[in-house]
């Protein structure tokens, strides 16, 4: 069975991808999540999991922009 291949279309929405639930060692379940922004960066920006029961974090995720971003 050859591999199949993916189209430009399909890699890009998953570029964006972000969690709607984590499990949650504080709650001892799946938790839905929020993120909340910690750092902007030179080439984008660190998001942080943040469970909605307990607020325990839960991991973070890291944005990179096409482009420079400038801070005045």
């Amino acid at each position: 069975m050859k591999p199949q291949r993916t189209s430009k279309a399909a890699v890009e929405s998953f570029r964006d991808f972000t969690a709607s639930a984590l499990f949650c060692p504080r709650c001892r379940a799946p938790q839905p999540v929020r993120d909340r922004l910690l750092l902007v960066l030179p080439d984008g920006e660190l998001w942080e999991y943040l469970c909605v029961s307990c607020g325990a974090s839960l991991g973070t995720r890291r944005v990179r922009s096409e482009g420079r971003t400038l801070l005045h």
